[in-house]
């Protein structure tokens, strides 16, 4: 083994650890375009899915099947024909649609029957769930166009669904849907996933697809270079969306934003959009910060807030690995309880990544900033500045006239925000005799008025 991996591996899983910990018990609705199958990539994707199975996460799994009729259609000489983004299914088009999705059915079960030694597949269990859940009716004729046995969800059988994830099982949803008097029509992946994310109420809905995310500049969408945002508000995407055509085909920006639009409307808080293309996309949009596509969600989920008692466990997380290298001086969880109200935090998406604490001395009118820490995931992307600023407030807030910090490692850092040097007899009593002259700190002031 390179000696080199273990001291790589373990920050980085322990980075992960709050995902894991975030996650458990939650409800994905995983949607993944027909292109993602088509292009031979589902046995790894199954593998990725199945890791999220086993970190306690329940999955209900949908899958397109636009390539696949394509396929079945040229093969019979049928042209596809599409009117208002949907296709226009004819008896011929519905035969293909079923055929095709029986096909997916059986390779996706087998993907996840895979059990192999020596892979992410081993030892797993995964069970796959699929039936009749949902309930469809007719598109009919829009503008003159007769969609024929192309559908639209009517309901999805939510407590059904609800109980088979609760026992351990993936259910698997097909885009196919029948009305009450048994009549079958082929309908869309984003409309099924949509749907059951609603019905269910699920955490997240995450469209796997041929589309990179939604590009910061919808003009250059074609372009794969193209800068996507990360985060999108759910009222800039209501926005955005109202102000595009109407998609005609599943590239066009619109295409999937409707769906993630709608679906937080309705009360699903976070909605991604990653591409299927990246190797492993699924689990980086899950378990890392930035992630790989774009998430919309209800509001940022980043806040720069002061702490509560019930984020003394994440800050100990954060600091510890601080704390162990030197950086940091050695906190206990009594403490950091005890001084919770002196700590500002940054969160996002309930993970904290960064946080601070001010220590008033009033009787000198100064404050000490400790233990400003920034998770190694996101530094460099000017957290660390906005906690200064916000410690600077309370600081002023309070009638201080200046902020003072102790460090053995980041003083550069520190000189560069304004601060300066001086000697440790300058700091107030009340510090100085808890001052340890072998850690040999340096102590920088900063003059707030």
């Amino acid at each position: 083994m390179d000696l080199v991996f273990p001291h790589t591996f373990v920050p980085w899983f322990r980075s992960v650890a709050p995902y894991i910990h975030s996650h458990r018990g939650k409800t994905f609705v995983v949607a993944i375009a027909g292109e993602l199958i088509h292009s031979g990539k589902l046995p790894t994707f199954a593998q990725d899915l199945a890791l999220l199975q086993a970190m306690g996460i329940k999955v209900v799994l949908t899958h397109g099947f636009r390539p696949q009729i394509e396929d079945q259609l040229r093969a019979k000489g049928h042209q596809s024909r599409y009117s208002h983004g949907m296709r226009i299914t004819d008896s011929l088009a519905l035969d293909c649609a079923q055929e095709a999705a029986g096909q997916l059915r059986y390779e996706i079960e087998a993907a996840f029957s895979q059990g192999l030694p020596n892979t992410p597949m081993a030892g797993s269990s995964v069970r796959v769930l699929s039936g009749n859940f949902i309930t469809a009716r007719p598109v009919g004729i829009v503008d003159g166009v007769d969609f024929m046995h192309t559908g639209l969800v009517r309901r999805i059988d939510a407590v059904s669904i609800r109980r088979a994830i609760d026992s351990g099982a993936m259910v698997l949803l097909s885009p196919f849907g029948f009305s009450p008097t048994g009549e079958a029509f082929n309908l869309s992946m984003e409309d099924v996933a949509t749907a059951a994310a609603i019905a269910l109420q699920a955490d997240k809905l995450i469209f796997v697809t041929e589309v990179r995310g939604v590009p910061q500049d919808p003009a250059q969408a074609a372009d794969p270079e193209c800068e996507i945002d990360q985060e999108l508000a759910l009222a800039d995407a209501e926005r955005l969306l109202a102000a595009l055509p109407n998609p005609q085909q599943p590239t066009d920006t619109a295409f999937y934003l409707q769906h993630a639009v709608k679906a937080g409307r309705n009360g699903v808080e976070r909605v991604h959009i990653i591409p299927y293309k990246i190797d492993g996309g699924l689990l980086m949009e899950v378990f890392t910060h930035d992630g790989v596509g774009t998430m919309i969600v209800d509001e940022k989920l980043e806040s720069l807030r002061e702490a509560t008692v019930d984020d003394v466990g994440g800050i100990l997380q954060l600091i510890e690995p601080f704390e162990k290298d030197g950086t940091l001086v050695k906190r206990d969880r009594t403490e950091i309880e005890r001084d919770i109200h002196q700590y500002t935090v940054i969160e996002h998406d309930g993970i904290i990544f960064g946080c601070a604490a001010l220590h008033p001395y009033p009787e000198a009118r100064t404050a000490e900033m400790a233990a400003l820490t920034i998770s190694p995931a996101v530094q460099g992307q000017g957290d660390g500045e906005r906690i200064l600023k916000r410690i600077e407030q309370r600081a002023r807030a309070m009638g201080l006239d200046s902020l003072f910090v102790l460090t053995t490692r980041t003083m550069h850092w520190f000189i560069k925000r304004g601060f300066a040097q001086v000697d440790p007899e300058w700091l107030p009593e009340a510090r100085k005799r808890k001052y340890n002259w072998d850690r040999r700190s340096v102590v920088l002031v900063k003059h707030l008025k």
